[in-house]
């Protein structure tokens, strides 16, 4: 026990509760910069597994704010090496890549036997996936984003509202880290508290961080945050699909340029962007159902709140990565 003894010592935990995080299990989707302290920090309190879901590999541009990864990682997938280096860490968490990208299709296998679900991989896409899943099965989803110098980190579904209840709309012009940048020291700060976050949850303390956003600003050092639990579900949300779901007969809205994207997945799709998405309800079709494409998501949610605003409720979601 000495591995633990500075954790133990705590009167939060002790040792019943150190024997409740080995009895835990935790699905942590994303290895990237909120992912890597979040592994490091949960293998080292000894939860007893870790599921890691993530279908990238290693790149030379991750290495800054990715410290679980060296340069002769560079071309492995990040699955596998997290999970390596969290065995290393602490040889008594069982670790288990999945190396697949996250989709509606997978996602209630993956998340079904998780005590706690943490969103890393910081896409809109994802997030709504695992918030709808979390909602549906009753699981607690510890989410967070950084871009730039500015994140947060909350713990919604379990008993709290969902990321739906509580961010329904999601800005068209909103950047990436490859677009506006990321320092490596503020996704670490809010990968550190997904982490705590989710041992909270696992030890059952209280006051209980569901139903708690944090916010940090790493320029001028400001913390904020506020209280979503009297927040109210949508009364219809749009699902994402995954790309072989789509029929034959829906009518398929690809929002990338063809700079971005020369050629759709979907022949039949038809190409506009966010502001021109409007164009397809002049003689909105009555039966078919609408499928809304883009990168990450978000373009896409921009797109669907434009067309219910029109009267269009049949509309589907599909972020091609």
């Amino acid at each position: 026990m000495n591995r633990y003894a500075r954790q133990t010592v705590l009167a939060e935990v002790g040792a019943a509760g150190q024997a409740r995080l080995a009895a835990q299990s935790v699905l942590v989707v994303g290895v990237g910069g909120l992912g890597c302290p979040v592994l490091q920090y949960l293998a080292g309190a000894g939860i007893g597994r870790l599921a890691v879901v993530d279908h990238d590999s290693v790149e030379e541009a991750n290495l800054h704010r990715q410290p679980l990864y060296t340069m002769a990682d560079i071309g492995k997938s990040k699955a596998e090496v997290a999970c390596e280096r969290s065995r290393a860490i602490n040889p008594d968490v069982a670790a288990e890549a999945v190396v697949e990208r996250l989709t509606p299709q997978n996602v209630v296998r993956l998340a079904d036997d998780a005590d706690v679900i943490v969103d890393a991989a910081d896409s809109f896409a994802v997030t709504y996936i695992l918030s709808d899943a979390c909602r549906r099965l009753g699981k607690p989803l510890v989410s967070a984003s950084v871009i730039g110098l500015t994140g947060y980190v909350g713990a919604f579904c379990g008993g709290a509202p969902s990321y739906r209840a509580v961010f329904p709309d999601v800005a068209v012009d909103g950047g990436t880290c490859a677009t506006v940048g990321v320092l490596g020291t503020a996704v670490a700060v809010l990968g550190s508290l997904q982490a705590h976050m989710t041992l909270q949850l696992l030890l059952g303390l209280e006051p209980s961080p569901l139903g708690r956003v944090i916010t940090f600003d790493a320029r001028t050092l400001a913390v904020g945050g506020f209280d979503f639990a009297g927040a109210a579900e949508p009364d219809a949300s749009i699902p994402f699909i995954a790309p072989e779901t789509v029929a034959a007969d829906d009518l398929v809205i690809d929002l990338r340029g063809l700079d971005e994207a020369p050629q759709s997945p979907f022949a039949h799709a038809v190409r506009l962007d966010v502001d021109h998405v409007t164009e397809i309800a002049v003689q909105p079709p009555t039966a078919r159902r609408i499928v809304l494409c883009c990168r990450s998501g978000q373009r896409s949610l921009a797109a669907a709140d434009r067309l219910r605003a029109r009267g269009l409720a049949n509309l589907a979601l599909v972020a091609l990565g």
